[in-house]
């Protein structure tokens, strides 16, 4: 192996820095797409997060989880992503416990759940329910 310093390395690598994302559809976006990379992947799913006093839901987290896929990502984790626990997970994304809850937990998908499956809930936050939003605009004003 050959040693050489960081400007030798520059000269012949086309090296690019990590452009942070700084919106919350970029951040959602690049974890749809981050899980739509292997969609038969079986991702653990966090269990009974509704029922979780909320201080020990911030920092439940499940190995392989969804939100595992997120944290390790370099663009996310540049972006400001610090861990895979729930509550990182809400605030990162800007998401409500309710959506968070739609996407990682076992009520919704089991014990496990493929990674296809839980981008198409993740996309949902972009693009929303459509039903849903046609009852809201119909009932609510």
């Amino acid at each position: 192996m050959k040693h050489q310093t960081l400007d030798q390395l520059y000269a012949v690598a086309d090296i690019k820095p990590l452009t942070p994302l700084t919106t919350r559809t970029q951040k959602i976006e690049r974890w749809a797409e981050l899980l739509e990379r292997n969609p038969l992947r079986c991702l653990t799913a966090l269990t009974g997060t509704e029922h979780l006093y909320p201080a020990v839901r911030e920092e439940a987290r499940a190995a392989g989880s969804p939100i595992t896929v997120a944290f390790e990502d370099p663009l996310l984790r540049a972006s400001g992503m610090q861990s895979d626990t729930f509550g990182e997970a809400k605030r990162f994304f800007q998401l409500s416990d309710w959506e968070l809850h739609e996407i990682v937990c076992s009520c919704h998908a089991g014990a496990t759940m493929q990674a296809g499956w839980a981008a198409g809930r993740v996309r949902r936050n972009i693009t929303g329910n459509r039903i849903f939003a046609w009852l809201r605009s119909r009932f609510v004003q």
